[in-house]
């Protein structure tokens, strides 16, 4: 192969929002696959919410920043992984990996539905919406429900699952009032409003008058307050992410009743989705009939160009995407 392999690296720690000069793209010749591992070409890959906290530490820095790629094996020294073959892996922001059949997850073959969507609604978007609602929320026919970031990619995918598992009133927030027409006209949600308009406690008031069974939670921050304040006996909040604080670390403390948690019976829980791997096959069986129907529809927010990955994640950053924002190799 002649064609160079690019990387994108993190070159520091950034202090609130980060910019593109904490990142750096690198190139290189395209690795040759050793016995026992495949060439992978990517053709999407994820940004997501959770990279910005891990810039903080987690990522070293200077190397590829983890993250999930979908893409094409182009040469292959490991029998299971013959060339051609679809892979989902988690090496990250790169052009080209050489991966181990254990580091990759195959992508079955679904007539009819976009490669896309597996990084996206069938993806860890997807599986973490499903897996809120039916194994830590446990969501019932007819409860109502409050979503925060519900124009992102797992606020538009938890608001769609949620339609179709038979949820009640579905009210959600977002930050403009394009998202909010967007929730209410496009994804489902009988209720929206922009969170820069007033206090969330009045808003969410407003558009959930009688309360609410469920909480998914994207954002924390005063959205967390506001809905413990207005759950229902028995009520639970499903914690997903805490993206109000990945770039305000100092930002205050939530405010609630904390008698209320005992008195209401609440219960207050968080997940991290690799630890339900095994929810994958049972996503599948639930969503890709819906997409194939046109009853589901992936909400997306697709960049071209791999060296626009870094824009793409900032773009995110700053709330400019709707639903699951994706890069796809040009």
């Amino acid at each position: 192969m002649t064609e160079n392999a690019l990387t994108v690296h993190q070159t520091a720690r950034p202090t609130g929002f980060p910019t593109a000069a904490h990142f750096r793209l690198v190139e290189s010749p395209v690795p040759e696959p050793a016995p026992g591992t495949a060439l992978v070409a990517g053709l999407y890959w994820s940004v997501d919410p959770y990279h910005r906290e891990m810039m903080d530490g987690d990522f070293a820095l200077d190397a590829p920043l983890e993250g999930r790629t979908l893409g094409r094996v182009v040469a292959s020294r490991a029998p299971s992984l013959p060339e051609g073959q679809l892979v989902v892996h988690r090496r990250g922001w790169r052009t080209h990996a050489v991966v181990r059949p254990e580091e990759v997850r195959r992508i079955p073959h679904h007539p009819g539905v976009p490669l896309s969507a597996y990084l996206s609604v069938l993806g860890g978007t997807g599986l973490t919406a499903y897996v809120a609602l039916t194994r830590i929320a446990r969501l019932r026919e007819g409860e109502d429900l409050f979503v925060s970031g519900a124009a992102g990619g797992v606020g538009t995918a938890t608001g769609r699952f949620a339609r179709l598992l038979g949820a009640g009133r579905l009210t959600g927030s977002t930050g403009s009032p394009e998202k909010v027409g967007y929730l209410t006209g496009q994804v489902g949600y009988d209720a929206a409003f922009d969170y820069r308009t007033a206090p969330v406690a009045d808003l969410l008031a407003g558009a959930a008058p009688d309360g609410i069974d469920l909480f998914v939670d994207n954002v924390g921050g005063d959205h967390l307050g506001a809905a413990i304040g207005a759950l229902r006996e028995r009520g639970r909040v499903v914690r997903v992410g805490t993206i109000s604080q990945y770039n305000t670390p100092d930002a205050p403390a939530v405010v609630f009743d904390h008698a209320g948690v005992v008195e209401r019976s609440l219960r207050i829980e968080g997940f991290l989705v690799r630890d339900h791997q095994d929810a994958q096959e049972e996503l599948y069986d639930f969503a890709v009939p819906h997409l194939r129907s046109g009853a589901l529809v992936a909400d997306e927010t697709v960049v071209d160009g791999f060296e626009r990955i870094v824009e793409a994640f900032l773009l995110m950053l700053h709330g400019g995407n709707t639903g699951k924002i994706l890069v796809r190799a040009v």
